[in-house]
């Protein structure tokens, strides 16, 4: 797929980042990918949205062509990353929108900086206290949360997905797509060619290591874990990283929130199911008042 979009570097809090850029709208749109991701996963929606809004998918720190430190992979961290890349643009608010762990720093942005967030979109990723509720109670996310533990394992953890040429990290994108040849070969060697850069693979790991390891550091002191933008989760219900759980209740941390189902759609939900994401997202932001 051939995208209209222009290639930047950018210096934000102390990193050269990678980032995409299309459309030439007023508002900011900033799509944040997960792991193991690059800006790559938001291909659809930004050939969706560009003629409406401008559209800005980086590499976070530490993924693909973003630079790769060995420091700063905690969560208040990688929330200034965006916090500052949102200032660096020329913006002073945006509409984010996250998947996986750029999900977690969509939530955590809305929470912590709300003054930087006018529209949210989440997809597959629970709002943070969720999450951590479900976790504690619930052994079927206890269960589906295995790999967080195992990501904790230095140099074991780093093997393990590189062998046979990332084979793991393949069989996590197809293991639960309905239609498998939306991860194909080419689609693949993107994702493997991305995570085989140097640094790259222990980068994105760190991302779990700094999470388990320091947490949020009290950036969350005080904000009732609350959401004030109106939000959008979209939610594949075939995802085998989450519990369908960590969705109910989101409503006591959200008072104006938006569910929407796709109940054949698994964890990589704006790659296996473009059209019905591009449709729920246009409406969401085009909604009035907007």
């Amino acid at each position: 797929m051939r995208l209209p979009v222009e290639h930047h570097y950018l210096h934000v809090n102390g990193v050269r980042f990678h980032v995409t850029r299309a459309g030439r709208g007023k508002k900011l749109l900033l799509l944040l990918h997960g792991f193991p991701e690059f800006w790559w996963s938001w291909r659809h929606q930004i050939a969706a949205l560009a003629d409406r809004y401008t559209v800005v998918a980086p590499d976070l720190r530490g993924y693909n062509e973003t630079e790769k430190p060995s420091w700063g992979y905690e969560l208040d961290v990688l929330v200034h990353d965006v916090a500052e890349l949102i200032r660096t643009l020329g913006f002073r608010r945006a509409y984010v929108a996250g998947h996986d762990w750029g999900g977690m720093l969509a939530w955590s942005l809305a929470i912590a900086r709300p003054y930087l967030v006018e529209r949210l979109i989440v997809l597959n990723m629970p709002h943070p206290a969720r999450f951590v509720e479900e976790l504690r109670r619930n052994p079927l996310q206890q269960r589906r949360s295995w790999y967080i533990g195992f990501f904790q394992i230095p140099w074991l953890a780093e093997a393990a997905l590189r062998a046979r040429r990332g084979a793991a990290i393949a069989c996590a994108f197809r293991a639960t797509a309905i239609d498998r040849q939306v991860f194909d070969e080419a689609t693949m060697h993107h994702y493997q060619q991305a995570i085989a850069r140097p640094g790259a693979l222990s980068a994105a790991l760190n991302y779990y290591r700094s999470m388990v390891q320091v947490g949020a550091r009290g950036m969350f002191r005080g904000t009732g874990m609350r959401v004030a933008a109106p939000t959008l989760l979209i939610w594949g219900e075939q995802d085998i990283a989450f519990a369908l759980e960590v969705v109910h209740e989101t409503g006591r941390f959200v008072p104006d929130l938006r569910i929407h189902y796709l109940p054949q759609a698994s964890h990589w939900v704006q790659q296996v199911a473009p059209d019905e994401v591009n449709a729920a997202m246009a409406a969401f932001l085009e909604e009035e008042g907007s």
